[in-house]
């Protein structure tokens, strides 16, 4: 099997991942933060381990102020309504993922005022673009650091340069880009940080984190349990036990730790480099078949390619590739309509091929031929 659908998990996972989770689950896995017996406390360093290691990784100073999180739609939907209020304005982008524009909508209803600033039909935007709709009642910019669906990535580190200039917040959904390019967040000037650890991170699903910063003042999602303050019936405030209600799910949390161990061995470089080495030489092979049209990919993009077939619709596509070549990739609109909208594919959809850094050169060679061998029909 050739696996191309690393956009939405990562399907092989780095050998000491898997033997991080084992470890974890066969010797340890207690409540972090829940008991005195050796079992807890040896869960709660575990857990604190991969909270420091993800905050090195993302240049955050506090390891506190990195929350746990399901993935990186639960860190969105807590960024985005734990921070928005009627009378608030909103910035975004056309080319964002539901897990953005979901909540935003909803904001939207509650009387939050919403603008979807235009991409270019590659995907791209310029920092001067947003910078446009800012109005006195703006309060946020919510941005992807690279589309799932073209792979474009976005000027990020300008937009928040925008964001301090007239004092917004700047939340930057990283679902596609975390492991792979590099993220500090002082750099950057980002404010909150949402992130999966299933994808490049090459954790576990049901993972992920929601880094917090200092000129973030943001309302929980939910109260409960926390381990702390327990004579209290009322949320603690102290960061993360105000946002991390409710057991923790340490073996998805341990898995991220070792991913993190793994991609800084490897080196993030190393990686962007094998995986944009993948990408060329797909373009390469599918621009020379003649009815094969490609989306995006005349900027900086990440492993992820859209394209048709003229004639074979996206979903027969998808599939010839998965029943008679063994190949898997993914049709449909990938949970980002205003994404296709843009690009001008939201009524036929497009097929989407994702690579990873252990697919190798061979497997795209015979996806081209796959697909050569397909577009002759």
């Amino acid at each position: 099997m050739i696996y191309f659908d690393n956009a939405a998990t990562t399907f092989n996972k780095p050998k000491n991942v898997i033997e991080a989770v084992n470890d974890c689950l066969l010797n340890y896995c207690a409540n972090p933060g829940r008991g005195g017996h050796k079992p807890a406390l040896q869960a709660s360093r575990a857990a604190y381990a991969s909270r420091e290691a993800l905050a090195a990784f993302f240049g955050i100073d506090d390891p506190f102020r990195v929350v746990f999180t399901s993935g990186a739609t639960e860190s969105l939907n807590l960024a985005i309504k734990g921070v928005l209020k009627e009378g608030d304005h909103v910035i975004t982008t056309s080319m964002e993922h539901n897990s953005v524009l979901r909540p935003l909508s909803k904001m939207k209803e509650n009387g939050v005022e919403l603008t979807i600033c235009q991409c270019a039909e590659d995907g791209s935007i310029d920092a001067s673009e947003i910078e446009k709709e800012i109005k006195p009642n703006t309060k946020m910019i919510v941005c992807t650091h690279a589309s799932n669906l073209t792979g474009t990535i976005m000027p990020v580190k300008a937009i928040g340069g925008v964001c301090r200039k007239h004092d917004l917040l700047f939340l930057v959904d990283a679902a596609q880009s975390a492991g792979v390019w590099d993220i500090d967040i002082k750099d950057m000037n980002i404010d909150m940080l949402a992130v999966p650890g299933h994808k490049s991170l090459m954790g576990m699903q049901g993972s992920g984190i929601l880094y917090i910063g200092e000129r973030a003042d943001v309302t929980p999602l939910k109260e409960g349990g926390t381990g702390s303050d327990s004579e209290q019936i009322v949320q603690p405030q102290a960061i993360p036990d105000k946002y991390e209600s409710g057991t923790l799910n340490l073996p998805g949390i341990v898995s991220v730790g070792a991913g993190v161990s793994f991609i800084r061995e490897a080196g993030t470089g190393q990686i962007r480099r094998h995986e944009e080495a993948l990408t060329r030489k797909f373009l390469e092979g599918v621009r020379n078949i003649k009815n094969a049209v490609v989306y995006g990919h005349n900027s900086p993009a990440i492993a992820v390619v859209a394209l048709n077939l003229e004639n074979v619709s996206a979903s027969e596509f998808a599939y010839l590739l998965d029943y008679e070549f063994d190949i898997c990739a993914r049709a449909g609109l990938h949970c980002a309509p205003y994404a296709h909208m843009t690009i001008g594919t939201l009524e036929r959809t497009a097929l989407r091929v994702s690579f990873g850094y252990f697919n190798t050169e061979d497997e795209i060679g015979k996806t081209v031929d796959a697909i050569y061998d397909i577009s002759k029909r």
